[in-house]
């Protein structure tokens, strides 16, 4: 699978702000936290653990030489406090009861289809999978009327993208400082830059980006 470049923001470390002005004391437990996540599902049993993982990486396959993001533990914490969005779809079951039945019904089309449950498939029956999951073609039994083409879009995309990009070294990735308060923006026209931002470096200018990022607080 072909991943994206680590970063156009080298040498940026969101976390280098922790402890400036940038964060408050509730931007800086919520990340505490975040970064404190167990590696040990409290939520999912081991079946299911095992396809969230396989799941997570085909979704937001990840670069060996970055730092790694636990996504499928994100996931796990999220179901575990329960933690719903607020909303959903009618054609949904509730949140915790959605991720049983997709998982499962997704190791059962697996086994259907290649007789391996999907955390031990290769790459390519994997995202053949999910692309027919995505395309609605989803017809165990274990669905229980919950379409796979909904669970795709407001699950499995929703909660993991989500559980990525709400991880720090995300952040770092794509140059967000994380939130605006209390420090805010000043210059607010377009190509201008607070001195606390990241640097997106241009093409041969790598050296001058990261110089300036290891500054950004």
């Amino acid at each position: 699978m072909t991943l994206p470049p680590a970063t156009r923001y080298p040498g940026y470390d969101v976390l280098n702000k922790r402890d400036t002005v940038s964060w408050d004391n509730a931007t800086r437990a919520v990340i505490d936290a975040r970064l404190a996540v167990s590696s040990d599902p409290a939520f999912f049993n081991s079946v299911e653990w095992r396809a969230l993982i396989a799941l997570c990486a085909c979704i937001v396959p990840q670069r060996s030489d970055a730092s790694q993001i636990p996504v499928a533990a994100l996931v796990d914490a999220k179901l575990s406090a329960n933690h719903s969005d607020g909303y959903r779809d009618a054609r949904l079951p509730r949140l915790r009861d959605a991720w049983r039945r997709g998982l499962a019904a997704l190791d059962a089309e697996s086994r259907k289809r290649f007789e391996l449950p999907f955390a031990s498939l290769g790459e390519e029956p994997q995202i053949a999978l999910l692309k027919a999951m995505q395309a609605g073609d989803g017809h165990a039994d274990n669905w229980q009327g919950m379409p796979s083409k909904l669970f795709f879009s407001e699950r499995v995309l929703h909660d993991i993208c989500g559980a990525y990009y709400s991880h720090p070294y995300a952040w770092s990735q794509i140059g967000f400082g994380g939130p605006a308060n209390p420090r805010g923006y000043v210059r607010m026209t377009v190509d201008r830059r607070d001195p606390w931002e990241a640097v997106e470096a241009s093409d041969g200018d790598e050296g001058n980006a990261r110089k300036e990022n290891q500054h950004a607080r």
